[in-house]
């Protein structure tokens, strides 16, 4: 990982260098560097997309771009910051499933909602597995549903409350019907620390990020009982689908990365962002980081990720509401 970001981080000042020559030459937007704020910190999600994107995106926007980690409450601080933003399309985000989606679906306490921003394009999904300690008693996920159903108090793990990894238990459960009272839920600060709490015995489940979870899989310390994906993973062909365990609506259990900025952007800077995201389907350098990263490439114009973005909200929104766990 910190090989990676070192690559990232070289990318980002070559081609900052470069482009810094060529500014004069840009016609219109933009004709300045722009800020695109990662709402978590150093070597998540958002901040390895948000660099891959300085890495690569500026050779078609013909400005650099500078990323900025501004963490806080969830990522709901960085969040706020760039939609109060000013809206010339200079202070971007580094939109994430948990800030964007998750977040606002449980608390609605929080200053924006899920569509409150200018959607410019998703550029990559996360599919997710759901995860038990290799020596579990669950083999499968046949078995993991009889002892749900049958009323088992089971324990699970995530990066703390709001997330994704929090949420997905919810709508789990509203898709079996289960009683989520059974179930507890144990915060860590982190996915990776939520991880190994499954490995170590001290929870019995949890919903992580395949990318993240893949070294243990293949270490032989995990087990996945089924994954988010429409089609099986070639990664782990052995492992089923929500869909072939019965569940399909578990495949809104799916994390991803986009670029939003504050609300009411100008048709140009919209149209330039989206421009330059359907440029990268053809960058051999993105798309070799991007899915070495274990993502799957998923550049969506803006009104395909609103849609997205919106049928995913729902889903979540409505577990949440019938299982008593929003805030309001």
């Amino acid at each position: 990982m910190k090989r990676l970001l070192n690559r990232l981080g070289v990318a980002v000042v070559t081609g900052a260098a470069l482009l810094m020559s060529q500014a004069g030459m840009a016609e219109g937007y933009p004709e300045r560097p722009i800020t695109i704020v990662i709402p978590y910190g150093p070597g998540g999600a958002a901040d390895l997309s948000a660099r891959l994107l300085a890495g690569s995106a500026p050779s078609y926007l013909g400005q650099p771009i500078l990323p900025v980690n501004r963490t806080g409450a969830a990522g709901v601080t960085g969040s706020n910051f760039v939609l109060n933003a000013k809206k010339d399309g200079y202070t971007l985000l580094s939109a994430r499933v948990g800030s964007q989606m998750g977040v606002p679906a449980m608390n609605k306490t929080i200053p924006y909602g899920w569509d409150d921003f200018t959607i410019i394009g998703m550029t990559e999904m996360n599919p997710f597995v759901l995860i038990v300690a290799e020596d579990s008693p669950y083999k499968t996920f046949a078995d993991f549903e009889k002892a749900i159903k049958d009323g088992a108090e089971l324990t699970y793990s995530s990066a703390g409350v709001g997330t994704l990894l929090h949420i997905a238990t919810a709508v789990m459960s509203d898709a079996m019907g289960a009683d989520i009272e059974k179930l507890t839920h144990v915060p860590y600060k982190g996915g990776g620390k939520a991880r190994t709490a499954v490995v170590n015995g001290q929870v019995d489940f949890s919903w992580g990020n395949l990318s993240a979870s893949m070294g243990a899989l293949e270490g032989g310390q995990l087990r996945a009982l089924a994954v988010t994906t429409k089609e099986r993973f070639g990664a782990i062909p052995d492992v089923p689908t929500a869909a072939e365990v019965g569940y399909g609506a578990l495949e809104k259990i799916i994390g991803w990365s986009a670029v939003y900025g504050p609300a009411e952007l100008p048709d140009e800077v919209v149209a330039k962002w989206s421009d330059t995201l359907q440029q990268l389907k053809d960058d051999r350098g993105w798309l070799r980081l991007t899915k070495g990263l274990g993502n799957i490439v998923s550049i969506r114009s803006p009104e395909e990720t609103r849609a997205f973005v919106e049928e995913q909200y729902g889903v979540f929104d409505s577990a949440l509401e019938k299982l008593g766990m929003t805030i309001k």
